[in-house]
């Protein structure tokens, strides 16, 4: 497959760390680059970055760019874990899969990634604004500041057009992604790898999911 060294080119100039291992592992399992790069920035950028880090975290159990947790998935256990283009890699086949299990909605994928649940909110970051967003929609904030669109495509954009309100549209989607992060779910680090996963698709351990005060907070394991 041949690499489109314009992408990378591009998303480096936004400010995207790793920008050719991240553009490489998205072109080789058949994703939006710029998606797999908003799904860096919010694991492990912060909001308002691009960037992101190849860093230990939660409490040492987050491995790299993607934060792969050590305790679901056999491969950040290795020292590929901390190899970004690995990283990378790894977890551009886990979203890829995610997106084909859920009929192509990327917001499911993405709640699933995070929690281990389509429907659940995960991980909330609360933006320098102020806004407080579930993990989803966190990651299609950090897609719009380095696209000026949606991930989610046109089914997304029609949604938008036969809402009547938008600021109302936002209001609900906060008071859910509050609702559902009170339900029980999974970090999307604990979402199960290939020989992992249940008959369903989910993890089963019944932990509550996490919510972080802070960026640093999440990176550090601290609640």
């Amino acid at each position: 497959m041949n690499i489109d060294g314009s992408v990378s080119i591009q998303l480096a100039q936004r400010g995207v760390a790793y920008a050719p291992q991240i553009v490489r592992a998205a072109q080789s399992n058949g994703l939006d680059p710029a998606l797999l790069a908003a799904v860096a920035a919010q694991e492990t950028g912060g909001p308002g970055s691009n960037g992101g880090r190849n860093v230990m975290g939660d409490g040492g159990h987050g491995h790299g760019l993607f934060q792969i947790d050590d305790r679901w998935h056999a491969f950040a256990k290795t020292g590929a874990a901390m190899d970004p283009a690995r990283n990378a890699n790894y977890a551009a086949g886990m979203i890829a899969g995610l997106i084909k299990r859920y009929g192509g909605n990327v917001r499911e994928a993405l709640s699933a990634y995070s929690a281990g649940d389509p429907h659940a909110a995960g991980t909330r970051t609360t933006w320098g604004d102020g806004a407080t967003l579930g993990y989803a929609d966190s990651v299609f904030r950090h897609y719009a500041l380095l696209t000026g669109a949606s991930p989610q495509g046109e089914a997304e954009e029609s949604a938008r057009a036969d809402a009547p309100d938008a600021s109302n549209r936002v209001n609900a989607l906060l008071a859910l992604s509050d609702e559902l992060s009170r339900l029980p779910g999974a970090y999307h680090h604990r979402f199960p790898g290939p020989a992992q996963r249940t008959a369903g698709g989910v993890d089963a351990t019944g932990h509550s999911t996490r919510q972080a005060t802070s960026y640093d907070a999440y990176l550090n394991g601290d609640d």
